[in-house]
């Protein structure tokens, strides 16, 4: 008889990988880095067992909004006061904070709970080409043989 395997959280190998986002689309980027965070490109995937590795993404200030997506795109957050609504596009996020872009984008295709918060502090998303964990010796991720 055979039986299904469940990964256990203390024999799983975690890698890094490092993705250029330059001139990528972001929902094509956020896919594959939400994939990967949450293990399905490992044969050891199971769902409630955090099982991903590590990405960090580098030059996210040159992501490529398709379409209207600059202008007519908006993420909202509210003050919880009468009328404290805040909206902004996606071009002016992607201008002066692209880090959040890339982070909401990817965060909204992980799991809505404990275990997707946790998935999600293994993304680490820089503006441009320089990032602190060279000491991770990260593996280079081509994200357009995986598109």
């Amino acid at each position: 008889m055979r039986t299904t395997y469940l990964a256990n959280p203390n024999e799983i190998d975690r890698k890094w990988y490092i993705v250029d986002a330059t001139d990528v689309p972001m929902g094509r980027l956020s896919t594959v880095v939400a994939s990967i965070l949450r293990g399905k490109n490992k044969p050891t995937f199971t769902p409630n067992v955090d099982t991903g590795d590590n990405v960090i993404v580098i030059n996210a200030s040159q992501i490529k909004l398709t379409g209207n997506k600059a202008n007519g795109k908006f993420y909202y957050r509210h003050s919880d006061y009468p009328g404290g609504i805040k909206q902004r596009s996606a071009g002016d996020l992607r201008a002066n904070n692209p880090e959040r872009l890339i982070e909401m984008s990817v965060k909204g295709m992980l799991p809505h709970n404990t275990l997707g918060r946790k998935m999600g502090m293994k993304l680490h998303v820089y503006a441009d080409a320089n990032h602190k964990h060279e000491a991770q010796k990260p593996e280079v991720l081509d994200i357009t043989n995986l598109i």
